[in-house]
């Protein structure tokens, strides 16, 4: 694509953004202006960048960016460009929120790893992305900044947790965006807006907090190759377990093979759908692979309680926080539950749900000596009103907490499998359907391969809005 005059930077993806800025197609200060004015625009309705610093101090560092172009400083491939994190992470000297009333005016001290490879790679943050209180719930909405709406369509929800950084990249107000995922919060918000998102193996990027094995950070673009771009700078070179990843520039789309797709549709019967998902999902991926119906032999029951169990394990450490009935009055219903959930789980609940974890990776295991990657919708429901916090029954089947409606996601955590949210194209009434693809723990590259080959025009919306 040529530049002209009268091209929108941000209508260009973030990899080709990121060209023009390199040969000097495009100046920073350019970018910048473009990139706030659109958010100037479309921002008060979608309410997906938070916390946005003075216009003044963007362009300033953007001028810097050029200057430093100009000097033969080429910082790397996100030189010069505009980047809001998600508010559950830390960029040095702006606000860290973690959308809670608790702590409105906290202010983070140092960059997060994730984060500080970010800046090195050229990055201005302009901002953060809207999220629940601490990233609880598949609705991005929280007392602090409000609800954010979905790009595609600003009466529905964008989904959560990373439901800013999907409506901001949806939207054209971000060419790429960090997010993070524990029940899927990069998954749900990916396929509500129509984008690419995705987990990585679980230690394959450094920053989540020692005590959280269920969450991992992770990229979210409008395009794979995006989003292989962004992961890489936010992976570490030295991932415990993981073998090296390789520059972008080797990722090649895996075309002239034919993968074996493990479809898992409703594992049995076992999740409630909204009619008419799964048809859309399932013709999406007779157009696009080679795949056979499979289900994991496993009791789906108690994999639901395993959950429940080591998730609550993560958030009783909050329960100092909780005792001080101050904070406790201004914590979100979401976060005070989840707290609760800990005081009702023992040591011998926590030892029975690991070894449920471990026979649950082995179960996924097996299937992965037949297939090369397993599938699932990225979510059992169709984006629904922004007004609602969320769905209290799906296809009729009444949910028992704020989440189980997400239960779709935990498979992946559970077993600390690299999945790739994939949009899957729209039903009748417009409203966008995401898959989730997951690959054997390890098989980053080997995934994001496939979804390279896989990528088709019909599933990519450049700009939503």
């Amino acid at each position: 694509m040529s530049l002209t005059s009268d091209t929108d930077p941000c209508l260009l993806s973030a990899t080709r953004l990121s060209d023009a800025i390199r040969h000097g197609e495009l100046s920073c200060v350019e970018v910048m202006r473009s990139y706030l004015d659109r958010i100037s625009r479309l921002n008060p309705a979608l309410n997906a960048i938070v916390s946005l610093r003075p216009e003044k101090a963007c362009l300033a560092e953007a001028a810097a960016a050029d200057q430093a172009l100009a000097d033969g400083d080429y910082q790397g491939w996100l030189h010069g460009m505009p980047f809001a994190v998600k508010d559950l992470s830390h960029v040095a000297g702006m606000p860290t929120t973690y959308g809670s009333r608790l702590f409105p005016d906290h202010i983070a001290g140092a960059d997060d790893p994730h984060i500080a490879a970010i800046r090195a790679a050229g990055a201005i943050f302009i901002g953060k992305t809207n999220t629940p209180e601490w990233g609880l719930g598949g609705q991005t909405y929280n007392a602090l900044f409000g609800a954010t709406r979905n790009a595609l369509n600003p009466d529905w929800t964008a989904g959560g947790s990373s439901g800013g950084a999907a409506a901001a990249v949806a939207g054209g107000l971000l060419p790429v965006a960090d997010g993070s995922d524990m029940m899927g919060s990069l998954r749900t918000p990916a396929a509500f807006n129509g984008i690419f998102g995705f987990r990585p193996s679980h230690g394959r990027v450094p920053g989540v907090h020692a005590d959280d094995d269920l969450s991992v950070l992770g990229p979210m673009a409008r395009s794979v190759d995006d989003l292989i771009r962004l992961f890489l700078t936010m992976a570490a070179d030295d991932a415990s377990g993981l073998e090296p990843l390789p520059e972008a520039h080797e990722f090649q789309p895996r075309q002239a093979q034919a993968p074996r797709l493990g479809w898992m549709a409703d594992l049995g019967r076992h999740l409630p759908v909204e009619p008419g998902l799964l048809d859309v999902s399932l013709q999406t991926l007779r157009d696009q692979a080679q795949i056979e119906p499979c289900c994991p032999e496993f009791d789906l029951g108690r994999l639901w309680q395993a959950w429940l169990a080591l998730r609550a394990r993560v958030f009783f450490g909050d329960r100092r926080i909780y005792a001080r009935d101050k904070n406790k009055q201004r914590m979100g219903e979401a976060w005070r539950w989840e707290i609760e959930q800990g005081f009702s789980v023992d040591e011998t609940m926590l030892a029975a749900a690991e070894q449920t974890r471990r026979a649950w990776q082995q179960a996924l295991a097996s299937l992965f000596d037949t297939f090369d990657f397993l599938v699932l919708p990225a979510t059992q429901v169709f984006p629904f009103s922004a007004d609602v916090a969320y769905p209290d029954a799906v296809a009729g089947r009444p949910r028992d907490s704020y989440h189980h409606w997400l239960e779709v996601s935990i498979g992946a955590t559970l077993a600390g499998l690299p999945t790739v949210s994939l949009p899957a194209g729209l039903n009748q009434q417009g409203q966008p359907v995401g898959i989730q693809v997951m690959g054997p723990r390890g098989q980053d590259r080997a995934l994001l391969e496939w979804a390279l080959g896989w990528e088709c025009p019909s599933a990519q919306r450049p700009l939503a809005i």
